[in-house]
């Protein structure tokens, strides 16, 4: 009997087209934060970056508010894809999990200027109102919970005397600290200066787990 095949369904092309433009507009939203920032940011504005005429934004989003609300959206999730992307491809110790979590924090996409740039154009406007909560507070608790459980394993693992939320909290603002340290263009110091930086930090928490460049286990670097 002649095997069965399954048939491929290819997206239509108006709705291929219509996923490129939104994703076009989401871009040249960013750019538009980064450059100009929140309250200068304008549906013109955003059409003028994309090159697009005003009525497509129009058509694709409505009002400036939706347009914010999926840009913010894109970027947590992007954000939050590219953590737990780091934890579950690291060895699986927590070590060098809290490892593969602070190095995606800095990394190169994640962390680039007009991305930074962006989301403190956010931060700055946006934590008090809705748009904020309602996008990004589900991906702020995931977020916190991972990074207290890591906490919680190694203070458990190497019989340390700090407090896992507490130190959580620590390592998060630390954190956001580099973010804002790295936002000009030229930046003070290196990507990898910042890791060493926060690597630095964690030798103070958890002194048999970490050194100046990363996790240690058992005396051998820990593989990532």
């Amino acid at each position: 009997m002649e095997e069965s095949k399954l048939a491929v369904i290819e997206p239509s092309p108006r709705k291929a087209s219509r996923e490129f433009r939104r994703q076009q507009l989401i871009d040249a939203t960013i750019a538009t934060l980064a450059r100009v920032g929140f309250s200068r940011t304008t549906l013109t504005e955003v059409a003028a970056t994309a090159g697009l005429s005003h009525g497509l934004i129009i058509f694709h989003f409505q009002t400036k508010e939706k347009l914010l609300a999926e840009t913010l959206q894109y970027m947590a999730r992007e954000y939050r894809d590219n953590w737990v992307g780091a934890l579950a491809t690291c060895r699986q110790t927590p070590a060098a999990r809290m490892e593969a979590l602070i190095r995606a924090d800095i990394d190169d996409t994640i962390s680039a200027p007009e991305r930074m740039a962006a989301w403190s154009a956010l931060w700055a406007e946006a934590q008090s109102r809705p748009i904020y909560q309602e996008n990004c507070a589900e991906f702020d608790l995931e977020y916190l919970h991972a990074m207290e459980k890591l906490c919680a394993e190694l203070t458990e693992e190497g019989g340390y005397p700090s407090l896992p939320e507490h130190t959580a909290r620590a390592i998060r603002v630390t954190l956001n600290g580099m973010w804002f340290d790295l936002m000009t263009m030229t930046g003070p110091y290196s990507r990898q200066e910042s890791l060493g930086t926060m690597f630095n930090m964690l030798t103070a928490f958890y002194p048999r787990h970490f050194d100046h460049h990363g996790a240690i286990e058992c005396g051998q670097r820990a593989a990532s």
